[in-house]
């Protein structure tokens, strides 16, 4: 089974609804799905309903034949047509953390026995990966895309350029406290804001050691970090 492409689909997703679509005017957002479903193999076709509504666009029904025998069919259904004001949207992107949901993202997790064991091998595999993402944000990324489209066959080069391009503008990696300790960068403080919201929402004990969930020993040591 192929990966999922999410910076494809997102892409993707901010295209269509920018497309204006209100009630019985679908008819340039339907031809655009057309385009996307039968790139993907699918038969397209249109039903009358149309004249009966007044529209400019009857009801777009997209199938794709069944590849074994005694499968029961699956029907998915949505709606192409959007509510008042739905001309010239201009879709928004914002972080979850915009929310004040302030949580770490994509962390390096390891067993306490490890960390404590064999701390310099943990050292090791934290300073390259951060060495890495530096390399890749601000260096030669050519390496890692080549990785990336080997297990992803639909990934493409204008793809990972915007991904790299929108992981830079929304500062997904570098920015906040990375800006001043690198890559990387942890805070007790911003731990325990992440656990006093949980804890205001009722999803973590207030009797729970958050501290355990977490070392500062690793980290914040301005690696890769250019002067």
């Amino acid at each position: 089974m192929a990966a999922v492409n999410h910076a494809r689909l997102k892409q993707l997703f901010l295209e269509i609804v920018r497309i204006d679509s209100l009630s019985r005017r679908e008819r340039d957002v339907a031809l655009r799905l057309v385009r996307e479903l039968e790139s993907a193999g699918l038969r397209c076709r249109f039903d009358g309903a149309a004249d009966k509504v007044r529209g400019n666009c009857g009801n777009l029904i997209a199938q794709l034949d069944a590849t074994r025998e005694g499968v029961a069919p699956l029907l998915l259904c949505a709606h192409m047509d959007t509510v008042v004001p739905g001309q010239g949207v201009k879709p928004v992107v914002m972080l979850i953390a915009d929310g004040g949901y302030a949580s770490y993202a994509a962390l390096i997790q390891t067993s306490a026995k490890l960390a404590q064991e064999k701390p310099d091998l943990v050292q090791r595999f934290v300073d390259a990966s951060i060495e890495g993402w530096y390399s890749y944000l601000y260096g030669d990324p050519s390496p890692g895309n080549a990785l990336i489209k080997k297990d992803n066959a639909e990934m493409t080069d204008a793809l990972l350029a915007y991904g790299i391009g929108k992981i830079k503008e929304f500062g997904i990696v570098d920015s906040g406290d990375a800006k001043t300790a690198g890559i990387g960068a942890m805070t007790e403080a911003r731990w325990k804001d992440f656990f006093d919201t949980m804890v205001k929402a009722d999803l973590y004990p207030a009797s729970l050691d958050y501290r355990k969930a977490f070392t500062l020993q690793f980290v914040n040591k301005k690696v890769g970090m250019k002067p």
